[in-house]
């Protein structure tokens, strides 16, 4: 597959009047042609900032301080402001978490959608209006031609999810960044939002990263998974190593959370203690005072990435040749069989 983003050994802090938040601490990972990748973790593990970076959107107060985001093979980090306007939107979209507070209210629907198109690619007003129709009718907005005139309070939640995925779409960009675009949205419209994108990118092979915490989502939708805690990622596989092999005690923990419907109200799973604090990082492994299986050298020295297959690596102590012997709790593989059950997903055979 054809590798279209590389971000290397990426390094975000943020100055706050406490001192210099280590947001994202050495991330590294690639995108490749038609593939979805999803990045999960708890609030705080550093995914919007990541993602926001790529489209350089950082607050005033953030700082790229080390690292590169290769975009067919031009550094993002090194363009200007002006060199960024010509990319977003048109070759890198983003789709924000609430559709409401990315829609302009004063402006309607069709002017919206169609406004990236005129902007990029120089076409009539007319013309912008006829593509924007014709995405609109694309992402299953209803009468789509009487509503070009509405404004976004005239649409329901799911139909606004909808238009901002149409503006995100509407000059096909080479990569998608969803933002946990279904958290606000109930189980029936995540679902066929969620189907609506797999849709869309098989029509036009774009390159999706999809951030969100729900694991039920990401098993429905991602090629690979990237899990991140405390500004790094700590583990990286395809969807079936992830959910059926996870070596990492962060993601046994991530999987175990997960409720299903035979739960007693008081079987719901949390992984005690809190995220580190990033304004002064522990200086070995960030989970470590949150695993009951932490190691000594866990306290004194970050871990580096194991290879546990060809596209399965893990940044955990664990892993080391003369680490104790660790397997998942058969817990985590009973809660994801239950859930896969109930939700229908498709079954994969534990090795």
């Amino acid at each position: 597959m054809k590798k279209i983003l590389e971000v290397d050994d990426l390094h975000i802090s943020f100055d706050t009047f406490a001192g210099k938040v280590q947001a994202i601490r050495g991330v590294s990972f690639d995108l490749y042609k038609g593939e979805t990748l999803a990045i999960v973790g708890e609030s705080g593990s550093g995914k919007s900032v990541t993602t926001r970076t790529i489209m350089r959107l950082l607050a005033n107060n953030g700082h790229i301080d080390q690292g590169k985001i290769l975009f067919k093979g031009e550094d993002l980090v090194h363009k200007t402001e002006r060199e960024m306007q010509k990319i977003r939107g048109k070759e890198i979209a983003m789709i924000f978490q609430d559709p409401m507070t990315s829609l302009d209210p004063t402006m309607n629907i069709g002017n919206q959608v169609a406004e990236s198109l005129r902007k990029h690619k120089k076409v009539s007003k007319k013309e912008a209006l006829a593509s924007a129709l014709e995405l609109l009718k694309l992402v299953g907005i209803p009468n789509a031609e009487q509503r070009l005139k509405n404004y976004p309070h005239q649409f329901s939640g799911g139909q606004r999810q909808r238009i901002v995925i149409a503006i995100a779409l509407i000059c096909y960009p080479e990569i998608l960044i969803a933002d946990e675009p279904t958290t606000a949205l109930d189980v029936t419209i995540q679902a066929q939002i969620i189907e609506l994108m797999k849709e869309i990118q098989q029509k036009i092979q774009t390159s999706i990263i999809f951030i969100t915490h729900d694991l039920g989502v990401v098993a429905n939708v991602a090629d690979r998974v990237a899990v991140m805690y405390g500004g790094r990622i700590i583990e990286v596989g395809t969807s079936d190593e992830i959910f059926y092999h996870p070596q990492h005690p962060y993601t046994w923990g991530l999987l175990s959370s997960m409720p299903t419907l035979e739960m007693e109200e008081n079987e719901l799973y949390a992984i005690p203690g809190s995220p580190p604090d990033l304004l002064d990082p522990p200086k070995g492994d960030a989970f470590y005072p949150r695993n009951e299986y932490a190691l000594k050298i866990d306290t004194l020295e970050a871990p580096p990435f194991f290879e546990v297959s060809p596209t399965h690596q893990a940044a955990t102590w664990l892993l080391a040749p003369h680490a104790p012997k660790v397997t998942p709790p058969k817990e985590i593989v009973r809660r994801w069989r239950l859930y896969e059950q109930k939700t229908g997903l498709k079954q994969t055979a534990l090795n």
